[in-house]
């Protein structure tokens, strides 16, 4: 059975000493952590041991002898090293030794449990290892290991999650101003000191009354927003249907989870929150960009007076399309009288938005500038408003697109229940099924005068229904660009984005092996690289939950429903439930 020993590549060139690590059985391999230099206690190296044990829980133990001859053989340094192994006993022993120039390495498992007698060099596998890099990354599950180049062998996550595992829980041993500066002098990757920075302290010291604050002023705001009075059925209702509030009540919760006084206690949670204050800081950046834009050069001015005619312009559009339909359209013959009422009763709808309009027209540029400050709240706050202000700009058309599909439903559904009169067949209500009945010569023949009525009305009813459903998707279609720009910014990880691109070791997918050199009787020496995870899932594993909770509908539903005039609603519906 092959022997593995990961080797932090940042002690090649330390001094001969011991070798500190854990040992690890059910994978045959030992991950060494640090070098300890001469000269040395016994018992106070003991001692640090048993103080990272309890601060870690991890089996940190000497795991053998670390000699680097620099200038040639040391006869004495290596029978006192081989001597070592009575006072710190471990079972396999290692024997690590670099020869002068670092060309050749030469490693022993002394007493190696799993192989009868002393194992020789090249049943030993050294690993180097940037331990650095280990430390700071989260192994994933594993993936498909990308194309690699010549030389390279690949490995499975699941199986070196154990040494991930070792190198991050190991921490304590590598900070510098707890063990270092004692009377046991260690190698490894913080082995020159840890960078501060005063602002970075300062930040940490006021960041617990800043939290306690906001934290304090958060739920202030939510033991408002819960109070009775917005628990009325107007008001509740509105605020359902308003994807401001939708919005706004997603961000107070990422506000909530930023300023709370619990920290981290998982690399999830820590990389959500990152993932959260990315997103809150970039959309308020974006948002005060563009109060700066609508303040600036009386843009706000040039919106209101731009309003008005384009809301005229639309009615008059509609008007012409009402007048079209109310004549022959595109050579069709429709019933007159049917036709007549429901253009007259569209027009009359037209009429009264246009005066709601022009009555509203001297309040638009103060009413635009009151919203144009809620950019400040963040530029998704700021694109919710504008998708309920389009939702109330275009209520008419909506008013269309419900009155055509109610008649045009209740003109299938008519249909449909007389189809099966002729069938002989009449719907179950208490059974949810259709059941065979026998109709006497009087219903068949009302029957036969009420289908043939509905069936002369239905191209009528059909043709504005149509047309209107038609506005509704263009209307919806806009509202839903909107909330997908929306949901983008809100769900979008773009701190764990930003670290995939500038640290791709952090997000690690799984390695692969470098062969480094192989000499006859000399052990295999490989060096370990990290896998980045890809984009696409870095985006998958970390997305934020989103704001809103739409119906998500199949293509075949969708068409089902519009071809039976169900009514389509693209707000929130009652049965989902927000994450």
């Amino acid at each position: 059975m092959v022997f593995k020993v990961f080797f932090p590549t940042c002690c090649t060139s330390a001094d001969s000493g011991l070798l500190v690590g854990r040992w690890v059985p059910e994978q045959s391999s030992a991950v060494v952590l640090a070098v300890v230099h001469f000269p040395f206690i016994p018992i106070q190296v003991k001692e640090l041991l048993t103080q990272v044990q309890q601060a870690s829980h991890v089996g940190v133990t000497v795991l053998g002898t670390w000699c680097h001859r620099r200038q040639g053989p040391e006869e004495g340094l290596g029978r006192f090293l081989e001597g070592l192994g009575t006072i710190f006993s471990h079972d396999p022993w290692l024997q690590l030794c670099r020869q002068r120039g670092g060309t050749s390495w030469s490693c022993k498992a002394v007493g190696q449990p799993m192989s009868p007698g002393v194992p020789s060099d090249d049943q030993v596998l050294l690993v180097f290892y940037d331990q650095r890099q280990v430390l700071l990354s989260q192994l994933h599950p594993p993936t498909v290991l990308p194309d690699r180049q010549a030389g390279d062998a690949p490995a499975s996550a699941g199986g070196l999650a154990a040494v991930f595992d070792t190198v991050a829980r190991s921490e304590v041993l590598f900070r510098s101003d707890r063990f270092d500066e004692g009377p046991v002098r260690l190698s490894h990757w913080q082995s020159e000191g840890v960078e501060a920075s005063i602002l970075v302290e300062l930040a940490k010291q006021a960041a617990g009354p800043t939290c306690m604050l906001v934290s304090w002023l958060l739920s202030l705001l939510s033991a408002v927003s819960t109070c009775r009075l917005f628990r009325l059925w107007p008001l509740s209702f509105i605020c359902s249907k308003l994807s401001t509030c939708e919005q706004v009540r997603h961000r107070l919760g990422h506000l909530s989870l930023l300023f709370s006084i619990q920290g981290a206690e998982t690399p999830a949670q820590l990389m959500r929150k990152a993932n959260v204050f990315v997103s809150v800081l970039l959309d308020v950046a974006l948002g005060l960009m563009l109060l700066a834009w609508l303040h600036g050069k009386d843009h706000i001015g040039q919106l209101a007076d731009t309003l008005v005619p384009v809301a005229d312009r639309v009615a008059e559009g509609l008007q012409h399309l009402l007048q079209w339909l109310m004549g022959a359209p595109a050579g069709l013959k429709m019933n007159r009288a049917l036709d007549q009422v429901l253009g007259r009763f569209f027009l009359y709808h037209i009429h009264l938005w246009i005066s709601y309009i022009h009555l509203m027209s001297p309040f638009i540029e103060r009413i635009l500038w009151h919203v144009g400050l809620s950019a400040c709240l963040g530029l998704t706050v700021a694109l919710s408003l504008l998708s309920d202000i389009i939702a109330l700009l275009t209520f008419h058309i909506y008013c269309f697109y419900v009155y055509g599909a109610r008649l045009y439903y209740l003109k299938i559904y008519g249909l449909s229940s007389l189809w099966r009169l002729f069938r002989g067949k009449k719907w179950n209500v208490l059974r949810q099924r259709v059941d065979s009945c026998s109709y006497d010569l009087d219903q068949l023949f009302i029957g036969t005068l009420l289908f043939t009525i509905l069936v002369f009305l239905l191209p009528t009813t059909a043709l504005y229904y149509l047309v209107f459903t038609l506005l509704r998707l263009l209307v919806v279609t806009v509202q839903g660009s909107l909330h997908l720009l929306v949901d983008l910014i809100n769900s979008l990880p773009l701190y764990s984005v930003g670290l995939r691109l500038c640290r791709p070791y952090r997000l690690a997918a799984g390695v692969k092996f470098r062969v480094l050199g192989h000499e006859a009787g000399k052990p295999l020496r490989l060096l370990m690289q990290i896998n980045p995870l890809p984009y696409s899932r870095v985006v998958h594993t970390y997305r934020l939950p989103s704001c809103g909770c739409h119906p998500k509908l199949s293509w075949s539903s969708l068409c089902r429903k519009l071809f039976f005039g169900e009514l389509i609603y693209p707000w929130r519906q009652k049965s989902c439930k927000q994450d």
